[in-house]
């Protein structure tokens, strides 16, 4: 409309136009051109109304055009709204239909309830109708048994237990004696399984290799040079060193025989400077062995002083790092025991800055853990005992004395070090390679611990764990109890000694675990 009106306005002011423009020529121009500027005037004008209309006759097409436009627009929003509104009129009428149903199904299952509810609450009448009917039953017959035994029911119970009580010391007397004779048996036959054991495990190949050293011969015709006339000179080594000289038939080649590793390296590097001089009598012997001797002291104070430089503890009493010197020349199964203490000084250093506690103070126990290895073939006892007294001996600290004494639980563990001290050993000790076993020889051990503890019943899941010092065994909950799970244990751990050859202790863990699960709805 607006565009109509513009239009409109325009066609006037061009009328007007036209009828001043009109006006002027008829001013301006001569009577005789009157006439032709009125014909000019009069088709301008009409040309302009021609223009004019053409004008609005577009102007109304093109707003024609755009309402039509305008209609199919809102026509098309108008169906698509009136689609989707019948869309969610039909989800809620499925919605309520649904509703209707789950109504009329609560409905039922409550009248279900209610006939459920009532049923019980007769059957409980019922129930406790009957209860009183027994008691009053049992009582009568009471009453009946009473009259025709002639006592009361407390005299009847006192007979009763005081009959049970007999027979039950009777039978507990039995067994007792039972018991005592199978404990003298299993404590005979056990005594000597134990002492059998341990000679075997004594007198294993890898024993005979930490006690024995041999020296090559350039010829076999030094061994009789080493024997001398009338076996003086092989007198004069073994008085010397305290280590046995064994001379067979190998060719070119004699054992040296004995358990001190010190006194076994001097008489090896003694008889080897006697052979290579070739000069053997028994003063000469005598020279040689004492040379080598302090030689041998010197190489011991060196390692020891060499040991405390390398992990950085300073103050050790002399004596002791003599000590952790000798243990240059100990070896627990193949395993150098200085390089032991050396791992287990650094380990435990490791683990002591983890946690915040003084590193040299863990690295000191570490080297001095094993120290009692030094001597243990002097002194009877266990190495940690006798190394914790070294170390009382020689002015060490009392958290150093615990953590020596107690790494193999001898004693009781009173700090955290000592803690430390007993993970670092058996990280060092039991990782596979670090002691003399076989990586096919550990893998088996390992797989057999596993079966022999599957092959029992009620046995759900076994896993060898620390370098198979250590068994543990999941139990099915339903089949074994706790005091079974006790005596699976103990037969486990018999198997495994009857078929299974080990060095040192296996530990055999069960663990058994009851979960009741149920869900809150």
């Amino acid at each position: 409309m607006s565009l109509t009106i513009e239009i409109i306005i325009l066609i006037i002011a061009v009328g007007i136009f036209g009828i001043f423009a009109g006006f002027l020529l008829r001013k301006k121009l001569s009577e005789s051109k009157i006439d032709i500027a009125e014909n000019l005037a009069d088709k301008i004008l009409k040309e302009s109304q021609r223009e004019a209309e053409t004008i609005i006759k577009e102007a109304q097409i093109k707003a024609k055009d755009k309402f039509y436009q305008s209609k199919l627009e809102f026509e098309k929003d108008t169906k698509e709204k009136r689609l989707e509104a019948q869309n969610v009129e039909k989800r809620l009428i499925k919605k309520e239909e649904n509703i209707e149903k789950k109504i009329g199904l609560l409905d039922n299952k409550e009248l279900s309830l209610n006939r459920l509810e009532k049923n019980i609450v007769q059957h409980e009448k019922e129930i406790i109708d009957k209860e009183k009917n027994l008691d009053n039953l049992v009582e009568k017959q009471n009453k009946e048994l009473q009259r025709v035994a002639g006592i009361s029911s407390d005299e009847a119970k006192k007979i009763l237990m005081s009959a049970m009580e007999n027979e039950a010391r009777q039978d507990a007397a039995k067994l007792i004696k039972k018991i005592e004779e199978e404990t003298r048996a299993t404590a005979d036959r056990k005594s000597k399984d134990i002492l059998a054991t341990a000679v075997q495990r004594y007198a294993a190949d890898y024993i005979s290799e930490n006690t024995v050293s041999a020296v090559t011969l350039p010829s076999n015709e030094m061994k009789g040079r080493i024997i001398g006339r009338e076996g003086r000179n092989i007198r004069a080594i073994e008085a010397a060193t305290g280590i046995d000289l064994i001379i067979d038939d190998t060719p070119e080649m004699v054992v040296l025989s004995g358990h001190n590793p010190i006194r076994r390296e001097v008489a090896r590097i003694s008889l080897e400077r006697l052979i290579s001089n070739g000069r053997i009598h028994p003063a000469r012997i005598e020279e040689i062995v004492k040379k080598v001797g302090q030689e041998i002291d010197e190489t011991i104070i060196e390692a020891g002083e060499q040991a405390t430089f390398d992990i950085g503890v300073h103050g050790i009493n002399p004596e002791l790092i003599k000590l952790v010197g000798k243990l240059k020349y100990r070896t627990s199964f193949a395993q150098n025991v200085l390089q032991h203490s050396l791992e287990v000084a650094y380990i435990c250093g490791i683990m002591a800055s983890e946690l915040g506690l003084n590193p040299k103070q863990a690295k000191r126990a570490g080297l001095l853990h094993d120290i009692g290895k030094a001597v243990d073939h002097e002194i009877e006892g266990p190495h940690a005992v006798i190394g914790a007294d070294l170390a009382k001996k020689y002015g060490e600290s009392a958290k150093i004395i615990n953590a020596i004494g107690s790494h193999h639980n001898d004693t009781d563990q009173q700090s955290v070090l000592a803690i430390l001290v007993q993970a670092a050993d058996v990280l060092s000790a039991a990782r596979p390679g670090a002691r003399r076993e076989m990586l096919e020889n550990y893998v088996k051990r390992i797989e057999d611990l596993e079966r022999i503890a599957s092959s029992f019943s009620g046995v759900s899941k076994c896993y060898a764990i620390q370098a198979g010092r250590e068994v543990r065994i999941i139990v099915e909950s339903d089949e074994i109890s706790d005091e079974d799970s006790v005596m699976l244990a103990r037969d486990i751990s018999k198997k495994i000694e009857r078929e299974i050859s080990y060095p040192g202790q296996i530990k055999i863990v069960t663990i058994r675990e009851t979960r009741s699960i149920e869900y809150a709805k």
